[in-house]
């Protein structure tokens, strides 16, 4: 069985904000503006949504 996966696309800049929050994105792959990865859907991998969710666009994958 296919495991489910979300899509995560950075949307903002982390200039400027807490440098757990740039570790945050840099820990899902993300380190450029519009940049985009496929992430399995886990409760840690939300949790780090969560956490940046005004940086990122979710939608599922």
């Amino acid at each position: 069985m296919a495991k489910a996966t979300i899509k995560v696309t950075q949307t903002g800049s982390p200039i400027g904000r807490h440098k757990s929050q740039r570790a945050t994105l840099v820990g899902m792959g993300l380190n450029k503006m519009h940049r985009t990865v496929v992430l399995e859907d886990t409760p840690s991998i939300r949790g780090m949504v969560r956490k940046v969710s005004h940086l990122v666009q979710v939608e599922e994958a």
